[in-house]
């Protein structure tokens, strides 16, 4: 493929997000944040704090690492990861993860969040097993059915 052509598709596509000159977006609520400590803590969103205080009607569902298959195998059981969605639409309000890989598995939640996702949304994709990933899958589904399935 011509090199010229890919480099102007890519500056052209990235102009939107303000490389160019262009209007970036930029939705503050899904900039995740980890701090890089053992274990990592990482969050995205509001804390149950903050949407107690908004008085916004939510649903917690948390998941603990010392359930996780991937993790008991690699014997690094440290954490949990905890879901904060509005009760009425489930949409995700808030990911909070502690764990030895949480800046790496924030970023699912974020781009979930980006989109508009439920819990019940990540409760439904397929996540490889055994996988850490599997513990946020696990505490979706503990926010939307009210319990984990391995847990």
């Amino acid at each position: 493929q011509d090199f010229a052509a890919l480099t102007k598709a890519v500056v052209s596509t990235q102009s939107t997000g303000g490389i160019v000159g262009g209007v970036p977006h930029i939705n503050y609520d899904c900039v995740p944040s980890v701090v890089y400590t053992h274990p990592e803590v990482a969050w995205v969103g509001k804390s149950e704090e903050d949407v107690k205080a908004a008085g916004i009607p939510y649903k917690v569902g948390s998941f603990p690492m010392a359930a996780n298959s991937r993790s008991k195998t690699i014997n690094d059981t440290d954490g949990l990861v905890k879901v904060i969605a509005h009760k009425e639409t489930d949409r995700l309000l808030g990911v909070h993860i502690v764990c030895s890989v949480a800046g790496e598995l924030i970023n699912e939640a974020a781009l979930a969040m980006e989109y508009g996702a439920s819990s019940e949304d990540i409760a439904r994709v397929c996540h490889a097993h055994p996988t850490v990933s599997e513990a946020l899958k696990e505490a979706c589904v503990s926010a939307y059915a009210g319990k984990a399935i391995n847990f």
